[in-house]
């Protein structure tokens, strides 16, 4: 019984931990020769300057990082919401890539797998 009030306790605190982690909803990747631009859509619930989604990357299939781009305020008003990046030097053979986002309370959400165009 102890066992079992424990397991449910553990699994009724750790649920808004990850239900607030920021989530990658959309992703449009416009290539140009060996470049390409990614426009992002993340949803996060950002509550201000202590808890918001910071960042998003694009990872290739080994986990390397291909772009990187910073959000440099909270967008508490401005959900979900969209951000570019151009420039993404894309390896050759490159079909897939991995893009996931960030925030300043609970870290790196779960990535999602997009394939290039």
């Amino acid at each position: 019984m102890l066992a079992r009030a424990a397991l449910l306790i553990t699994t009724l605190c750790a649920a808004p931990l990850w239900a607030d982690a920021p989530v990658v909803t959309d992703v449009r990747i416009t290539i140009a020769g060996d470049t390409a631009r990614f426009d992002v859509t993340v949803s996060h619930p950002d509550t201000g300057w202590s808890h918001y989604a910071d960042v998003w990357e694009v990872l290739d299939a080994a986990g390397n990082r291909l772009g990187y781009r910073e959000l440099f305020h909270p967008h508490v008003n401005e959900q979900p919401f969209t951000r570019s990046l151009s420039g993404v030097r894309l390896p050759d053979g490159t079909s897939e890539v991995f893009v996931r986002a960030h925030d300043s309370v609970h870290g790196w959400g779960e990535a999602v797998a997009v394939p290039l165009p």
